[in-house]
């Protein structure tokens, strides 16, 4: 769980900043009008889902992720269940995703 909670830390921290977009409408809005600079997508969210932003994002060229569960995004960021987040700031995202990286590199252990 320690990799987890370097990325839902720094999460936690865009969220109090402001730097967060959460649902599907907010976050789908943040990838058109290019503040959103990585999208994260829940495990367990829907196939639907998952395809949608992840082509949305693809098309409109923000890094896409997915990660953790529904449940643990919701509650980095204090709010009910979240399939998806967009980091609207990119330091943030740059911090995540390097997190995400260091994670893979380290063989998820």
């Amino acid at each position: 769980m320690a990799k987890n909670d370097k990325v839902l830390s720094v999460l936690s921290l865009a969220m109090k900043a402001g730097r967060i977009a959460s649902g599907e409408t907010a976050v789908l809005n943040a990838i058109r009008n290019g503040s959103a600079f990585l999208v994260l997508i829940a495990e367990d969210a829907s196939a639907g889902t998952s395809k949608k932003f992840s082509d949305k994002s693809t098309y409109y060229e923000v890094p896409c992720r997915v990660y953790g569960t529904k449940e643990m995004l919701a509650h980095s960021i204090g709010k009910d269940l979240r399939s998806v987040i967009a980091v609207c700031d990119e330091g943030f995202a740059g911090s995540i995703i390097q997190r995400l990286e260091e994670a893979d590199i380290n063989g998820k252990q």
